[in-house]
């Protein structure tokens, strides 16, 4: 398995429009993730890199929305996605459209998106799957240096791998888009193979479960359990005394 940093230098497209059959890509993924944006709640959201930026999340309840990247016309912050301005624990969901497949260190902007989300936060994670037309077709000479050939293919497997190591919980996952030329992405073949999507969705949500008692716990603990032992012994001390 290659290692998720490169120090290749990777330059992605400011706009679906710049990839062939983009905004096909771009459709897919909104109607994909219709369902799930009325699940999404709370007060922030924030949408990394410019593709992100240009995915129609109306229907979504988190009303302040940011679009944030390192440059791009739709951008209301100017920010690399692995240095987030913004405080720890103060988003309540991230949506990153195809923000790891041109990233030169994946893990860093996955640590980065946890850092600034809440618990029970909301990360919605897409990108290429290696094992589809796309991902096969990466092999022609000439092709890997265009998008979206020129990115980086995570494997849905390895993306659930990272996640379950930064303890979050997968509630949604799939691939889609069969037929990477055609607008529907081939409906027929998608329904039945959908494991050779050129496109996938993670949904996961960031879980915080407490490995160990803390010393406030273990001391309420024991004060709870004390007067319990006490009453046991002062009621067969008052039964011992019993003369009946």
């Amino acid at each position: 398995m290659k290692p998720a940093k490169t120090r290749q230098i990777l330059t992605a497209p400011l706009s679906w429009r710049d990839m062939p059959w983009g905004e096909y890509f771009r459709d897919a993924l909104t109607q994909q993730l219709q369902p799930w944006l009325g699940k999404l709640y709370g007060f922030h959201m924030l949408k990394i890199g410019n593709l992100s930026a240009e995915i129609n999340t109306q229907n979504c309840s988190i009303s302040h929305q940011v679009n944030v990247g390192a440059e791009g016309d739709l951008l209301q912050v100017v920010a690399n996605p692995d240095q987030l301005p913004f405080e720890s624990k103060s988003v309540d969901a991230c949506l990153l459209a195809h923000a790891l497949a041109w990233s030169q260190d994946p893990h860093r902007i996955l640590r980065e998106v946890d850092r600034v989300l809440i618990d029970d936060g909301w990360m919605i994670i897409s990108g290429f799957n290696p094992f589809s037309l796309l991902g096969v077709s990466k092999g022609i000479p000439g092709l890997h240096r265009k998008a979206p050939w020129s990115s980086r293919m995570f494997s849905q497997v390895r993306l659930l791998d990272w996640l379950h190591l930064l303890n979050y919980e997968v509630v949604f996952r799939t691939r889609f888009q069969v037929v990477p030329w055609h607008r529907q992405g081939g409906k027929v073949i998608s329904a039945h193979l959908p494991a050779l999507g050129c496109l996938n969705i993670v949904v996961a949500r960031k879980r915080t479960f407490p490995l160990t008692m803390t010393r406030a716990r273990k001391a309420l603990g024991k004060t709870q359990l004390r007067p319990a032992v006490n009453a046991t012994r002062q009621f067969r001390d008052m039964k011992d005394q019993d003369p009946g």
